[in-house]
């Protein structure tokens, strides 16, 4: 099409089609940081956030959750067995485990969930911290394969490309450099500009949707730093806050431990 008029002879001053294109592939650019700005914080850092968080503190809030779990457990038998002896009945043991287990399983099942985080803490400890060109390089392939199949930069990507698209995020989040490069190399001959927008209401409308978007990412990477696990970054990065949490977790262990033993003695009495 020329850009010097549209289909109805009206004439489109080139000066204003330029820099619009300006606008629009600044806008382009502006997005593409902002992008991988976010991913890099979902797949990257909050990922090193809770792991570090994990493997300081994780083991010990774990045991003091599993403790505790344990503790209202026993607190809750105590109960049972002390309604049948109120109503001087037979105490059946086995009866009162089968109704704990189903009172109880909200509590296994997020105690399995915090098991599986330190298990994962503790299998990317193991790993060493990954070299800082290595990951210069993988942030650089991935922002490249972003500008061209990212849907927030292109929304009417294909599956095929969105598929693309998945894996190289699967690979970002897992710091796999080959993959990256692979794919890297299977979109290199794809041209994705904004040379189709052929005339200034093409490129007004995708003016208005990068703004749109630009602002949605911003807002999106607002919220990411104000929740879990990003909100556990200045625990992290202070050793005093860390060595207090800690100490505090040490105390409310020792606390469930002593409850328990008493309970459990508790118990004893009730049944001889």
């Amino acid at each position: 099409m020329n850009k010097d008029s549209d289909k109805k002879g009206k004439i489109i001053v080139m000066p204003q089609f330029d820099e619009l294109k300006r606008e629009v592939e600044k806008l382009r650019v502006e997005l593409s940081m902002l992008v991988l700005e976010k991913d890099t914080l979902i797949f990257v850092e909050c990922k090193n956030i809770e792991m570090a968080y994990m493997v300081n503190l994780g083991h010990l809030e774990v045991k003091a959750f599993e403790l505790e779990c344990k503790y209202l457990r026993l607190r809750r038998k105590i109960e049972l067995i002390q309604a049948k002896l109120n109503r001087q009945e037979k105490v059946d043991l086995k009866n009162i485990e089968d109704t704990l287990e189903r009172e109880f399983i909200e509590y296994e099942e997020k105690l399995k969930v915090q098991m599986g985080k330190l298990e994962d803490a503790i299998e990317w400890n193991s790993l060493g911290v990954m070299s800082e060109e290595k990951q210069k390089e993988i942030k650089k392939l991935y922002r490249a394969i972003a500008k061209k199949l990212h849907p927030d930069l292109n929304p009417n990507i294909t599956k095929e490309n969105l598929h693309l698209f998945n894996k190289a995020v699967k690979a970002y989040e897992n710091g796999d450099l080959e993959t990256l490069k692979l794919i890297e190399i299977v979109i290199s001959d794809k041209d994705i500009s904004i040379s189709d927008l052929g005339s200034m209401a093409e490129l007004e409308k995708e003016k208005t949707r990068l703004k749109s978007t630009l602002e949605k990412v911003t807002k999106s990477i607002e919220a990411i730093k104000r929740e879990y696990p990003y909100n556990l970054k200045s625990i992290i990065d202070d050793e005093v806050e860390l060595s207090n949490r800690k100490k505090k977790l040490d105390e409310i262990i020792i606390v469930f431990r002593k409850a328990i033993a008493n309970y459990e003695t508790q118990i004893q009495n009730m049944l001889r």
